[in-house]
């Protein structure tokens, strides 16, 4: 189980609450992209693509590298696996409550069939 007071994944939920950033980390799921690649479908500038690229690298989810003046970026997993760690508890949780609504359900509708009189039958 991870741990809830985690600044790994204070960092990583704040990063993923924002559209832009999770449009950047759409973009670069097939390929390392260059800043500017990134901005162009955002219609965004590249000082604040910039700003949100540095939001996703405190998280750990991307690493960016300098060509010149070329700033490349590509996605890093680590950090979306301890999310998924710990959403999965809670995945699990909710499965099980699910599970109980459902055998609720069926003996429910079980005591309805029972209580219902059948086909030429009065009551």
């Amino acid at each position: 189980m991870v741990i809830d007071r985690s600044p790994v994944l204070d960092r990583v939920f704040h990063a993923l609450a924002h559209p832009a950033r999770r449009a950047i980390l759409r973009r670069l799921t097939d390929d390392e992209r260059n800043l500017s690649e990134l901005a162009a479908p955002l219609k965004m500038s590249f000082p604040a693509a910039s700003k949100h690229v540095r939001v996703l690298e405190r998280a750990n989810l991307v690493r960016r590298r300098v060509l010149g003046r070329s700033h490349y970026c590509r996605l890093e997993a680590f950090p979306f696996n301890q999310a998924a760690e710990w959403m999965e508890d809670f995945r699990k949780v909710w499965q099980g409550n699910f599970q109980r609504l459902d055998d609720l359900l069926q003996k429910m509708s079980a005591a309805e069939k029972r209580s219902k009189p059948g086909r030429g039958e009065t009551r």
